[in-house]
């Protein structure tokens, strides 16, 4: 039987490697979606616009939710909701559909040579497509609303990058694990819609007594979104110590759910 090699270096090796494929199928993937629609790519622009005026209105309108500031100001609890709605899309997008990536390509397994580690980082270069839309959009509105952004904003990748590792990560292990365990897919859609609430996107982690915050940080988004928003819109820049730190344990992550990968998948063809 074939060995899988699960070091951190075929880990990198593997996606350079198959960059081409990698990149043809990401885009069939994204141009897939909205084949056959009038609209096209634009509904890239409008769904976005769309969830972030229902979830303005629901909780700065209804809920009357504000941020630290104590501003009333509508515009800037949109766009500070936004840039947390952003990084847990792009989360939810890969997160909810990895159990189900070798399941929905089982010809890969059985018929063909294929790298089946690359599923996983074909699904993250499309959500990162539709993130990348996003934050083009929260630009365009800060620009209008509020001038040239902050120049902390340049800044982002620093955040996205390691974000990214995690994802992977997560997204290697439950694609394994959808193969063994079919009831993955149902608890990762209902432990993405409770991390929805559960992170500080609709309100800040402030609001949240002293003694319960610290289980809000437990939440490996809630770092994210904090710091996403310290640098697109307050205009600050994270504590360094702590994202060496976000950094260092992303990486180790990525390369654990890919270890994990590689050792599990060669009882995926007997599985399935």
């Amino acid at each position: 039987m074939r060995d899988f090699p699960a070091t951190p270096i075929e880990m990198i090796a593997s996606l350079w490697r198959n960059r081409s494929l990698i990149h043809a199928s990401a885009k069939r993937e994204v141009l897939g979606r909205y084949r056959g629609s009038v609209l096209g790519l634009f509904w890239s622009f409008v769904n976005p616009l769309l969830m972030l005026a229902v979830y303005t209105f629901v909780f700065s309108v209804v809920f009357k939710a504000r941020w630290d500031t104590g501003s009333d100001s509508k515009t800037e609890f949109a766009l500070v909701l936004f840039a947390g709605l952003i990084m847990y899309n792009l989360f939810a997008e890969c997160v909810n559909r990895a159990p189900g990536l070798i399941l929905a390509n089982i010809n890969y397994v059985k018929k063909v040579v294929f790298p089946l580690e690359i599923l996983p980082f074909v699904s993250l270069l499309s959500a990162f497509y539709h993130a990348v839309i996003s934050l083009l959009v929260w630009f365009i509105a800060y620009l209008v609303l509020f001038g040239i952004p902050h120049a902390t904003a340049l800044l982002i990748p620093l955040i996205i990058l390691p974000y990214a590792l995690f994802i992977m990560g997560l997204s290697w292990a439950l694609a394994s694990l959808g193969v063994f365990l079919r009831d993955v897919s149902q608890f990762i859609g209902i432990l993405t819609t409770i991390l929805l609430f559960m992170s500080p996107i609709f309100y800040p982690a402030s609001v949240l007594p002293e003694a319960y915050r610290h289980f809000l940080y437990l939440n490996p988004l809630t770092i994210v979104i904090e710091m996403t928003r310290d640098l697109l819109y307050w205009g600050n820049i994270p504590n360094l110590g702590t994202l060496a730190l976000y950094w260092l344990a992303t990486a180790v992550f990525a390369w654990l759910g890919f270890a994990w990968f590689q050792k599990t998948r060669k009882g995926f063809a007997d599985v399935l």
